[in-house]
């Protein structure tokens, strides 16, 4: 019998206090870091759904694992167990371990990037993007249609768009194509999943032209979950199993290990290629460590060999899974646009549908994430023109969605802390049309979301 309500598959075993403020100290908070919600201290926020990248809760089995980490400059046990993990679920020849995700990415793209390269992924986040760029190459997103509408009830939304994928390569050259990259879930279009026949068939494009084929799989558990969820003929597999085959059709991956793989720091570069392999080692000595801690501790090796264990757990992907749709439901039911279907790790607010009163120059979508946080302490992230709209040659465009993430941190908070995260949303929905945009101030040359200032039109 299945029961309505969602029961984590764990008891708490310690806790850390969150600080109560009030509306009126948030407001000067917000106010004092420029309107920037990355720039807040982080005992100001009390829901802080900014991402889920290293801000979950790790497990006592992985807190016992950081004690057994053996230090060892190189070959630590640490470092057997870790490649052991990581090689049980991603069978590739190398594996290059980095202090996080956009690390394997620098030295990946450092190494296969360059002046007149593109390379198209189905959507590159934004530090896929960034490293992409610093080489002087350019990414390019071939989503499907139903990726970019937030409403569309696809199944796998993250999906590639397969024609527009081989018109690109035709009209571009394989010559200027150095990889074709595929994120898993599909992050900046909603955390929305990749289905086992669309990386089939882009597998199989890419072998047609001789181009690689890379995963950026930071959420390759919540993906094959939703594959075994959502796919015909995949409802009786195991969820590694899954993950085994998406890892087979690729050439290499870059994975940030602070999301699916649990932990609070970590990441690497996995691949089959020697003589790449052998270029991006050096960059790795280069830039992160040697090649058998790359810029991790024996202990946080340790920590994320146990985590790739505990997150392929089907009750704990369930949980997960049915817990993110809670609050996605709830958010419908109240009326507040939102990308459907709810994905795996965050719920998108459709800010562009929510303001439309606010042009998107204007940033409805940090208007939005400065309001949840002013009245309920809720720290999202805008996921649109802000992230997405200055190009490298300074000018800037509209993003094709306005979305702000409330990305839900693993392992973390309990179905009350949602249920205020509605209450407060319901509440700012409430009063929307009262919402003014924003302009920015001060801004870096890349990656602006980070640092920039806001001020309020």
């Amino acid at each position: 019998m299945e029961f309505k309500t969602i029961i984590e598959p764990f008891k708490i075993h310690s806790v850390a206090p969150l600080q109560m403020t009030t509306q009126s100290q948030r407001e000067k908070y917000i106010e004092d870091v420029g309107y920037n919600l990355f720039s807040l201290h982080s005992d100001n926020v009390l829901i802080d759904l900014l991402t889920d990248s290293g801000t979950g809760a790790m497990s006592r089995n992985q807190w016992a694992a950081i004690q057994h980490g053996d230090e060892s400059y190189a070959g630590s046990p640490s470092w057997l167990m870790f490649k052991d993990a990581v090689q049980n679920l991603f069978p590739y020849k190398h594996v290059i371990p980095t202090h996080q995700g956009r690390a394997a990415e620098k030295i990946l793209f450092t190494a296969i990037g360059g002046k007149g390269k593109i390379i198209p992924s189905n959507t590159h986040f934004d530090t896929t993007r960034a490293n992409i760029e610093y080489t002087q190459a350019e990414g390019v997103d071939l989503v499907i249609s139903e990726g970019k509408d937030p409403s569309s009830l696809h199944p796998f939304k993250g999906n590639m768009d397969l024609v527009a994928l081989e018109e690109f390569i035709n009209k571009f050259g394989v010559e200027n194509i150095p990889v074709v990259m595929m994120t898993i879930t599909n992050n900046s279009g909603g955390g929305q999943p990749v289905s086992l026949e669309n990386l089939r068939a882009v597998s199989a494009i890419c072998k047609k032209y001789g181009i690689p084929f890379f995963l950026d799989a930071c959420r390759f558990a919540e993906n094959a979950w939703f594959i075994r969820e959502r796919e015909a003929g995949q409802q009786e597999r195991d969820v590694a199993d899954i993950v085994r085959e998406i890892a087979s059709l690729a050439d290499g991956m870059t994975m940030s290990a602070k999301k699916d793989p649990m932990g609070n720091i970590g990441g690497w570069l996995a691949l089959n290629d020697d003589d790449l392999a052998s270029i991006c080692r050096n960059l790795l000595i280069l830039t992160e460590g040697f090649p058998t801690y790359g810029g991790l501790a024996g202990r946080d090796l340790e920590a994320l060999a146990v985590g790739l264990t505990e997150v392929i757990s089907h009750d704990y992907l369930k949980y997960r899974i049915t817990s993110t749709a809670y609050l996605g439901n709830a958010l419908l039911k109240k009326g507040i646009p939102i990308v459907q279907p709810t994905g795996g790790h965050a719920i998108y607010i459709d800010a562009k549908a929510l303001l439309p009163h606010i042009p998107p120059l204007h940033y409805p979508g940090q208007a939005l994430a400065v309001e949840l946080y002013k009245v309920g302490g809720i720290r999202g992230c805008e996921i649109g023109t802000v992230m997405f709209g200055r190009k490298p040659d300074g000018s800037e465009v509209a993003s094709a969605m306005e979305l702000v993430r409330l990305a839900i941190p693993r392992r973390t908070y309990t179905q009350s802390h949602i249920d205020y995260v509605i209450e407060v949303c319901a509440e700012v929905a409430a009063h929307s049309q009262d919402l003014r945009g924003y302009r920015i101030m001060k801004e870096p040359p890349a990656l602006r979301h980070f640092t920039s200032e806001f001020a309020p039109l």
